[in-house]
């Protein structure tokens, strides 16, 4: 069988499907836990979560899967940023924030302790799983997990990326290609020398590392998962297909948009967070780009413009939201996680009988 592999015995799950971790509501205990119940790997997005709500979180997905799943954290960054570049991002944000009558966004001092404290919330409620990005893990945090019986999950958007990853000592490791939506997970380089396409990267990664490694960007049905498993990969990892999922909590605003959206009508931008992600383009993002590298980086530009972000979905302006999604919306549906996952092991199924029947 094509799904049992190396992935689905280090997850101790049916199927090497993992469903990213993405941050900022989407992922809630229902589809962490719809995903994890069909045999495939749910993820919680912890990447804005305090310890408190982590706790919440998790509890409410053990309450609803006995099955294995994971927790994805964001490697603590320290922001480079003047007081020129905040005032100017105040500056642009203002018309915004006046027409919908909200305050503007507080930057709040980062808690060096916060990323501890959830590493500490995920070994006291024993998740298994734990998968980061923006960054890697250190040796001795990744020992201290493998300790406590949890596997480790990391993220390259390059080879380089990716053999570092393999040094921290990680079990698996995600190949985000450029066809990824939502951040990108680029911490070594720049993020145009990360804008790999998942078809190049995965290969050379493939060739380079001694590790699993699951393919990611652009990936949203069987057809997807069989090219990735032709590449060398040994899994998936899908964000934009499980968003559109009845069980997602994204707003419905950006449920539509996806669902709507045309695979020309993504781009990469910083505009929202500082940091570059792939999101369906609005008038947010076509209005502040000429001032893209006038703004602070993530999370300071994350922290202006949040309370913009969720007064704009209050008010169902979806051409002020982020609305981050992959290079593959055409191929996106409003359906139960249940669905989604059997159509996807379905599709697979019959590439590989289809091939078997040739052969």
């Amino acid at each position: 069988m094509w799904y049992k592999n190396e992935v689905t015995q280090t997850l101790n799950c049916d199927y090497p499907i993992i469903q990213a971790g993405m941050a900022g509501g989407v992922t809630t205990p229902e589809l962490v836990a719809a995903v994890s119940n069909e045999g495939a790997i749910g993820t919680l997005g912890a990447g804005y979560l305090n310890p408190d709500e982590l706790t919440e979180k998790i509890k409410a997905v053990q309450n609803r899967t006995q099955k294995s799943f994971g927790v994805n954290m964001f490697i603590p960054e320290t922001p480079r940023y003047c007081s020129k570049q905040v005032a100017r991002s105040r500056q642009l944000l203002k018309s915004y924030e006046q027409e919908l009558h909200v305050k503007p966004g507080k930057i709040t001092e980062r808690i060096e302790s916060t990323f501890e404290e959830q590493i500490n919330t995920i070994l006291k409620l024993k998740v298994s799983v734990s998968s980061f990005t923006f960054g890697v893990p250190d040796k001795e945090l990744v020992k201290e997990l493998h300790k406590n019986g949890v596997k480790v999950i990391g993220t390259a958007t390059t080879v380089e990326e990716a053999v570092i990853n393999e040094q921290a000592g990680v079990d698996i490791v995600t190949a985000q290609g450029s066809e990824a939506g939502g951040h990108r997970g680029t911490f070594h380089s720049s993020y145009e020398q990360g804008m790999i396409g998942t078809m190049s990267l995965v290969p050379q990664i493939v060739d380079e590392v001694g590790l699993p490694v699951l393919a990611a960007g652009g990936i949203m049905d069987g057809r997807g998962i069989s090219a990735s498993i032709m590449l060398g990969a040994q899994g998936v990892q899908m964000g934009t297909a499980f968003v559109t999922s009845l069980e997602s909590g994204a707003k419905e605003q950006h449920k539509q948009a996806i669902l709507q959206a045309k695979e020309c009508d993504t781009t990469i931008t910083s505009v929202f967070s500082g940091k570059p992600a792939r999101g369906i383009e609005n008038d947010f993002i076509k209005q502040m780009t000429p001032y893209q590298n006038e703004l602070p980086d993530y999370p300071i530009q994350n922290e202006l413009t949040k309370n913009l972000r969720k007064e704009a979905a209050k008010r169902n302006k979806p051409e002020w939201m982020s609305l981050w999604s992959g290079q593959s919306p055409r191929l996106s549906g409003n359906k139960h996680v249940s669905e989604i996952i059997k159509e996807l092991i379905d599709g697979a199924e019959m590439i590989y009988s289809s091939r078997a029947h040739k052969s």
